[in-house]
């Protein structure tokens, strides 16, 4: 049936009138297509919503209105959490078509949250981390991790730097376990297993040269990747560190290994010479030589390989700073969850301490999210952040004959020198933690990274007791020849 028209008809001033009982008011003369209509207020009523108020409209409290937001943001916040983890479960159940309605939920939520604080801030990474595990051949469905080459991945380390007290919390600390195993030393020897940017090393060669009764000649090997695109970034940081030594009197060797992953070390790469004080030091690295906890023990781990290389050459010391957190777990609901609740609050102290004038955190987010998508995407030997808790790694290390040197009062006090000094007096938040004999920088009492230090159980190397003035040759085990000056480089 086809619809009629309709509009309504000027109305008869006298049929209006019957109507509603009023009289219509007179007409000019020729006014043929006027009309007045006086609405009985009982009529006008019945067509009103029923709560309908005809009184002014008030103006909203802003008060209130905030207050409204906040609560909404909560409820959205805590909904979001929700459907994250649900997500992740129905991953590992196997039910992909449940996994992908709660992400699209998440997603619609993140699209009215605010995502640049809170929550937010953090939750767009897992779920951009849980889109490329859902869709993998699909690389538009989130946008990448970060560079993975060794360049972008030391330029995304020196934006961490800056981000806040972490790294420099980690390079205080074993720097203040490396000169207490070095005093009395005269001949010393650090074998870093990831150099990077070489930030630790400048304060060190600068306390070095202040101790009482002069420097001793020091040499640092440092471990880094096979040069890409013809850039060789271990020589440029020797470079670096060797103009520095000059600058402050301090004898000083570098040398370069090159290897891609750290259990394929051998003892004749480091050229350790008998008497020299040697130290390993390990900033965020044995994590990525472990395994999952039920792979087959017959197969040598890899971080068993690197701790039976370190035994047997008997450092003064180890110093190991490794993540508080416990993501190696082969569950991905587990080690979602808890790295979920560990990055909420990395992303918060970042936060609250805000960028340096002139700059953005970005870059430091985006060294967090590669971690973050390894722990959610990665399985297998594809999985290399496999953080542990330090009750885990006292066991190991205690296992393979190393024995732990704790941090005292003295290394407490100057931790939390060094944290004031890292946030510019504005580290509310940030403390520092005594636990189990190591050091936690923790934020807001919930351990963050956590530094220990250890030495052979026999006792470590011999002091520097071996003859010898700036300028004298060694020969090393492979043969090759280096010199004590100030600032000498050699790359294997």
């Amino acid at each position: 049936m086809g619809r009629i028209p309709f509009s309504w008809l000027p109305m008869d001033p006298a049929a209006a009138a019957t109507l509603t009982g009023a009289i219509p008011p007179p007409f000019p003369a020729g006014a043929t297509n006027g009309a007045a209509y006086c609405i009985d207020p009982a009529l006008l009523a019945s067509f009103m919503p029923p709560g309908t108020s005809r009184q002014p409209a008030v103006l909203p409290n802003p008060a209130e209105s905030a207050r409204r937001r906040q609560e909404e943001e909560e409820r959205g916040a805590i909904r979001l959490v929700h459907l994250l983890v649900t997500c992740t479960g129905a991953i590992q159940a196997g039910d992909y078509s449940a996994a992908q309605g709660n992400l699209a939920e998440a997603r619609a939520i993140l699209g009215v949250i605010q995502t640049s604080a809170g929550i937010g801030r953090v939750a767009i990474h897992f779920a951009d981390a849980l889109a490329q595990r859902l869709f993998p051949a699909y690389p538009h469905a989130a946008p990448p991790a970060a560079a993975t080459s060794p360049a972008a991945s030391a330029e995304l380390v020196g934006h961490f730097y800056d981000a806040g007290p972490y790294l420099n919390f980690a390079y205080s600390t074993a720097n203040q376990a490396i000169l207490d195993a070095f005093e009395g030393c005269d001949d010393v020897h650090i074998v870093d297993f990831a150099l990077m940017q070489g930030f630790q090393w400048p304060p060190l060669i600068h306390a070095l040269s202040t101790r009482q009764g002069g420097p001793p000649r020091l040499r640092v090997t440092g471990i880094g990747p096979h040069p890409a695109n013809g850039r060789d970034e271990l020589r440029e940081v020797g470079v670096r560190l060797a103009e520095f030594a000059r600058s402050m009197n301090v004898p000083f060797c570098f040398r370069g290994v090159c290897v891609d992953q750290l259990d394929g070390l051998s003892k004749w790469m480091l050229k350790t010479v008998p008497g020299e004080a040697l130290a390993f030091n390990s900033i965020l690295q044995l994590h990525r030589l472990l395994v999952d906890p039920d792979a087959d023990p017959a197969v040598p781990a890899p971080i068993d390989m690197l701790l039976d290389l370190v035994t047997d050459l008997q450092p003064r010391v180890l110093t190991v700073v490794e993540q508080e957190a416990d993501h190696n777990r082969p569950s991905l609901l587990e080690r979602f969850t808890n790295a979920l609740f560990h990055y909420a609050a990395m992303f918060d102290s970042m936060e609250a301490r805000g960028p340096r004038a002139g700059t953005t955190n970005a870059p430091a987010e985006a060294y967090l999210r590669a971690e973050i998508f390894d722990i959610v995407c990665g399985e297998g030997s594809a999985r290399a952040e496999r953080h542990e808790l330090l009750s885990r790694w006292k066991e190991r290390l205690a296992r393979v004959g190393l024995a732990q040197v704790p941090f005292g009062q003295n290394e407490v006090r100057l931790a939390e020198a060094h944290l004031i000094s890292a946030t510019s007096y504005s580290g509310d938040g940030y403390s520092i933690l005594e636990c189990g004999g190591g050091l936690a920088l923790a934020w807001h009492d919930r351990p963050l990274y956590a530094a220990t230090a250890w030495r052979a159980a026999g006792g470590g190397s011999a002091a520097g007791a071996v003859a010898g003035t700036e300028g004298r040759d060694m020969t090393s085990n492979g043969g090759s020849r280096e010199s004590y000056g100030i600032g000498n480089l050699a790359i294997a």
